[in-house]
C-alpha cells in the first residue's frame, strides 16, 4: 500500500514558482519562438497576406520548394561517439574574409514590404553576428544605406543583368566603392516565374488599397501604420513603379545574358565574384573553369522554374566534379541548423538563408532577425556536439546520408538492365 500524508504548505510553496511577467510583447513572442517554423507563424499573423505570401511563397505548384525542404528532412546523420565537444568552433573562412557562422543573409527584393526596418535590420543583425549580408538588386534599402548600417562588417551585392546594362554597371560600381567585397552574379531570373500567389492575392509595387487589402488590415493595423508613416520605398535598381512583381520584373530584366556579360562585370568588379542560381554539374564545371571566385548553387528558393533540381541532392555530384579548391555554396530550403551542418559536411563551403530571414524580420524587425540567427546558431552547434565534431571542418560525407524519395526512372531499355 502507497503511505500517504497530507500536503506539506513549505513544500508546495517551494514548488510554485511563479515568472516574471514580459511587458515587451515582441520580445515575448520572440522568447517563445524555439524555431524558424515557429517564428514564420508569428510572422503570418502579424503580416497581412499578401506581403506574407510573396515571400512565403514559390512558382506555380510550388514543387520545387517542398522538394528542398523535404530532402533537407530526409537526412539521416551518423554521430561518432566517446568523442566529446563541449566547445564547437563554428566559424568559417569564406571567399577572403571571416564568417562567424556557415551562413549569411541572402538576398531578398522588397524587403521593406514585410516589415518597415527591411534590409537595414538585416544589415545590421548581421553586423551584430559577424555574418555577410547580401543586398538584392530589387532590394528596398540603397547600397550606401546598408554599408551605413553595416560600416564594419561584410557586406555582398546581388546583381540581375537589366534589359538597359548601365543600370547594373552604375550599381556594381556603386556597391565596390561601396566597400562591398562580393558579388553574387544572379544567372537564374531570364523571366519572372509565375508566382501565383501573388496574382491570386493581386500583390503590386506598392501595395494597392483595395477592400480586399483593407479587411485584411483590420487585425494588423501596426503594419499598415508602419508602411504609411516610413519614408517612401526606394528601390536600387527600379526608377519606375507599379504593377505586379512579375511584370516587374519581365520589363527589367534580359533574357539574352550571357557570358559576354560576366565577363564585361567581372572587369568592372574588383572584389571576389560567385554565380548564384547554378543548377547542374556541367555548368558548375563550365563556370570553375571561367575562373569564377565561386557558385551558389540554387533554384531561387523555388521562385523560378518549378520542378528544378533540388540543390541539396546535387551538392555532392558538384563537389566531386569541381574539387575542394573551388567554392560551392548552397541556399533554397534551409529551415534549420541541421541543415547547414548537413550541407557542409556533404561539401558546401557556405549556406544562405532568404526565408528563415524573412521569417524573423515579420515577426519582430531587427530582433526578429537576432532570434532567427540566435535559433539557427543553437542548433548548429548542438548538431555538431551530437555528432562529436568540434569544427565544421571536422564534418565529413560519412556524417550524412541523403534519404530519397525522388528516384529517376531509366532513360532507356538498356538502362533499365543495368539497375
Amino acid at each position: 500500500m502507497v503511505q500517504r500524508q497530507l500536503p506539506n504548505p513549505g513544500e508546495l510553496l517551494e514548488l510554485m514558482k511563479f515568472k516574471k511577467p514580459e511587458l515587451d510583447g515582441t520580445k515575448r513572442r520572440l522568447d517563445a519562438a524555439l524555431t524558424i517554423a515557429d517564428l514564420r507563424t508569428i510572422a503570418k499573423r502579424r503580416t497581412p497576406k499578401a506581403a506574407f505570401d510573396y515571400t512565403d511563397g514559390a512558382a506555380e505548384g510550388e514543387l520545387s520548394l517542398r522538394r528542398a525542404r523535404q530532402a533537407f528532412q530526409d537526412v539521416e546523420f551518423h554521430p561518432g561517439i566517446l568523442r566529446p565537444a563541449p566547445q564547437v568552433d563554428t566559424s568559417v573562412d569564406i571567399l577572403g574574409g571571416p564568417s562567424a557562422l556557415p551562413f549569411g543573409i541572402a538576398p531578398t527584393g522588397f524587403t521593406r514590404l514585410m516589415q518597415t526596418e527591411g534590409e537595414v535590420a538585416g544589415a545590421g543583425a548581421a553586423a551584430a553576428a559577424g555574418i555577410p549580408f547580401t543586398l538584392s538588386t530589387l532590394g528596398t534599402t540603397s547600397i550606401e544605406g546598408v554599408k551605413a548600417a553595416n560600416p564594419h562588417g561584410r557586406n555582398w551585392f546581388q546583381l540581375y543583368v537589366m534589359r538597359d546594362r548601365e543600370i547594373s554597371y552604375e550599381l556594381t560600381r556603386r556597391a565596390a566603392a561601396a566597400g562591398f567585397d562580393t558579388l553574387q552574379f544572379t544567372v537564374d531570373t531570364p523571366v519572372a516565374g509565375a508566382r501565383l500567389r501573388d496574382k491570386r492575392n493581386g500583390f503590386s509595387i506598392p501595395p494597392q488599397l483595395t477592400l480586399g487589402t483593407i479587411i485584411n488590415a483590420i487585425p494588423r493595423p501596426w503594419w499598415w501604420y508602419n508602411f504609411l508613416t516610413t519614408p517612401k520605398l526606394e528601390f536600387a535598381s527600379l526608377s519606375t513603379t507599379g504593377g505586379t512583381v512579375g511584370e516587374l520584373l519581365d520589363a527589367a530584366m534580359d533574357p539574352t545574358i550571357g557570358y559576354d556579360d560576366l565577363a564585361v562585370i567581372r572587369d568592372l568588379w574588383p572584389g571576389k565574384i560567385v554565380i548564384k542560381g547554378v543548377q547542374n554539374v556541367e555548368d558548375s564545371v563550365r563556370l570553375r573553369d571561367a575562373g569564377v571566385d565561386g557558385i551558389v548553387l540554387s533554384n531561387h528558393g523555388g521562385r523560378q522554374l518549378d520542378r528544378a533540381p533540388i540543390p541539396f541532392h546535387l551538392l555532392p555530384q558538384v563537389r566531386r566534379a569541381v574539387g575542394d579548391d573551388f567554392t560551392v555554396m548552397i541556399d533554397t530550403g534551409i529551415m534549420n541548423g541541421a541543415d547547414i551542418v548537413a550541407s557542409v559536411a556533404l561539401g558546401a563551403d557556405f549556406t544562405l538563408i532568404g526565408r528563415a530571414y524573412l521569417y524573423g524580420l515579420m515577426a519582430g524587425g531587427r530582433r526578429g532577425v537576432d532570434r532567427t540567427i540566435a535559433i539557427l546558431r543553437t542548433e548548429i552547434e548542438r548538431t555538431m556536439r551530437l555528432l562529436g565534431v568540434a569544427s565544421l571542418v571536422e564534418l565529413e560525407p560519412s556524417h550524412v546520408t541523403q534519404l530519397t524519395r525522388l528516384v529517376p526512372v531509366a532513360r532507356s531499355a538498356s538502362e533499365a538492365v543495368v539497375r
